[in-house]
């Protein structure tokens, strides 16, 4: 196998792995968020800034920042069909987004393994100002399994 053939599988299916995941996503249908460009490990995603994302001071509310900068991480992190959750995350306030802004999320995988990953987010416009930086750390969603003495009843239920 070649390897533009095998860089395009891969590409298809992390496309794939994250278009079931945004399927399934309401809060980033809600929010507006579409999603731009997927390779394993890679998402860019872009949200414009509605008057009923504003805070008191008529700029984005942080937590809507963070919201974009999570659903970018949940698409990288989990770009490599391996379900995969937050396990932590931190982010920086860089400017203010003003109403009507398209910002654009950046989501780049620095470190993976089968376990776990850590990715970074920068959240900025077309123009390249940047308004936030996120970094999120990830691990994989292990369902519990069947009390013990009982045999796996569905694929679920094996850790």
């Amino acid at each position: 196998m070649n390897t533009e053939s095998s860089a395009g599988d891969a590409d298809a299916r992390a496309r794939d792995a994250v278009q079931a995941l945004y399927a399934g996503d309401a809060a980033s249908k809600r929010l507006g968020i579409e999603i731009l460009e997927v390779a394993p490990g890679r998402v860019r995603i872009a949200m414009i800034v509605r008057p009923d994302m504003v805070n008191g001071h008529g700029i984005c509310h942080g937590g809507l920042l963070f919201t974009l900068a999570d659903s970018a991480f949940a698409f990288a992190c989990n770009s490599h069909g391996i379900a995969m959750v937050a396990a932590g995350a931190a982010i920086e306030f860089l400017a203010p987004a003003p109403q009507g802004e398209r910002l654009i999320a950046d989501a780049v995988e620095t470190f993976r393994t089968d376990r776990h990953g850590i990715y970074d987010i920068a959240i900025s416009n077309s123009g390249g100002e940047q308004f936030a930086h996120f970094r999120g750390r990830c691990a994989r969603l292990r369902l519990p399994g069947p009390p013990a003495g009982r045999p796996p009843s569905s694929p679920q239920d094996v850790p």
